[in-house]
């Protein structure tokens, strides 16, 4: 009975992953919004009836792809990260900004799907919101190591921010200033619009030494969360 389970199991996987792949190539082709289910079935070989029984809905199957982009992105911040967790603070944000950039360039549509526009008449999960965070919570750990280590040079906090300042770190950055809630929002915000920007057009006729922008850029954002330069540098 267990080899028939396991079969039945590995068997779910694969068509699975199928499934998943054929509306990855939907999504590169027709965008998030043309998405179908019925399309779907039809290049995988399957009824629609039978691929309900994977994704009832298309936007079970649309959660299911946000939720793997994310978790994709998310692994590649986490892994730039531990190849250089012995660096300061600084260089290992700047390895980071590096990675989401570099998984951003490589997975256009993946990306597009998470940070582009919303795709009508969906709404997404909870079950997103813990994949959403893996790399906010990355560049976060980064500026808390900053703070309990070397310290963290940040600007004086404009009093009409401070009540929504210290909600903000109660929320997601317990053990850091409210001085650094604002300042990590902002820079993740500028980190999504400045790749944005490059895997959209924007910055076409304006910007054309794009690696070397983006490297300064993301230095920029490293100053504006705190994180103090290496002596020497």
């Amino acid at each position: 009975m267990s080899t028939v389970r396991g079969a039945r199991e590995r068997a779910r996987t694969e068509i699975t992953a199928a499934i998943k792949d054929e509306a990855r190539r939907q999504l590169a082709a027709e965008g998030a919004a043309k998405l179908s289910l019925r399309a779907v079935a039809r290049e995988v070989g399957m009824v629609s009836s039978a691929l309900y029984r994977y994704f009832p809905s298309r936007d079970d199957l649309l959660t299911a792809l946000i939720v793997d982009a994310y978790d994709s992105l998310g692994a590649a911040a986490e892994g730039a990260h531990a190849r250089t967790v012995a660096a300061p603070p600084r260089e290992r944000w700047l390895s980071v900004c590096r990675a989401v950039r570099a998984w951003a360039l490589a997975h256009p549509h993946e990306y597009a799907l998470i940070y582009g526009s919303p795709v009508p008449g969906y709404a997404a999960p909870d079950s997103t919101v813990a994949p959403a965070s893996r790399v906010g919570n990355v560049l976060i750990s980064i500026v808390r190591a900053a703070y309990e280590g070397p310290g963290l040079a940040l600007p004086p906090l404009a009093p009409v921010l401070r009540a929504e300042a210290e909600r903000m770190a109660e929320d997601f950055a317990p053990g850091l200033p409210p001085e650094a809630a604002p300042a990590l929002v902002a820079a993740w915000a500028q980190l999504v619009g400045l790749i944005s920007f490059e895997l959209f057009g924007q910055f076409h006729r304006v910007v054309e030494e794009r690696e070397a922008f983006f490297e300064h850029a993301a230095g920029r954002l490293a100053h504006e969360v705190g994180l103090p330069v290496p002596p020497g540098k």
